[in-house]
């Protein structure tokens, strides 16, 4: 084979590959395009079903995923806090929390009122041990509704911790590190309520205005 023919088919490789790549990149661009709102519902749908695990139906005649503001936590974080009105007047919020479980973080969403009482609390990610840590989830125990109706101060702040460092939780046969965490998440959840209730509820609709 001469140097001509040998460049020629070298050629005719890059172009070949050049055009199979533009096709692929084409594909999957068209693809995002087609379900790109069709994934935007779906997470729509999930949140609204999580909302409603941690919030009374009663308790809000508002648009909870219009009526939300973006706040910053001591740590720097940024947290979407959903608020309920009723009538126009705050009831309540849901918004995340989190701290570092056994094998990672544990993501929760609650929701708590106008005063400052826990409504629920939901876990919505965690990475702990299957058949220990995955007793936090409502489908797997019952112990996650223990904090409804809790409080700052009610019990004690020093009483919010599982049973064995002194507090009124319980915690799991072999896995106390994640209800701990989950504990410690929700009172540092009810602190950053108390300490921006104000400007939760007297910011505008960040969420909202966006939409529009």
């Amino acid at each position: 084979m001469d140097i001509k023919t040998l460049q020629q088919k070298i050629a005719y490789h890059g172009v070949f590959l050049g055009l199979v790549g533009l096709l692929a990149s084409g594909a999957l661009a068209t693809a995002d395009l087609v379900t790109h709102d069709e994934i935007l519902a779906a997470e729509k749908r999930d949140l609204e079903a999580s909302l409603k695990q941690v919030l009374p139906a009663d308790l809000a005649d508002n648009d909870l995923l219009k009526d939300a503001v973006r706040l910053q936590r001591k740590d720097g974080k940024e947290v979407v806090v959903y608020r309920a009105r009723l009538g126009g007047e705050p009831k309540g919020a849901v918004f995340e929390v989190s701290s570092r479980g056994y094998a990672g973080d544990v993501v929760a969403l609650m929701g708590v009122d106008a005063a400052g009482t826990v409504l629920g609390v939901r876990v919505i990610k965690h990475m702990e041990t299957p058949g220990l840590g995955d007793k936090i989830e409502i489908a797997k125990n019952s112990w996650i509704l223990d904090f409804n109706g809790k409080a700052l101060g009610t019990p004690p702040i020093e009483k919010w911790g599982v049973k064995k460092d002194g507090g009124v939780f319980d915690q799991f046969a072999g896995a106390t590190i994640t209800p701990r965490a989950v504990v410690k998440a929700v009172r540092e959840g009810m602190e950053f309520y108390r300490d921006n209730r104000s400007e939760i509820y007297a910011r505008p609709a960040e969420l909202a205005a966006k939409e529009k």
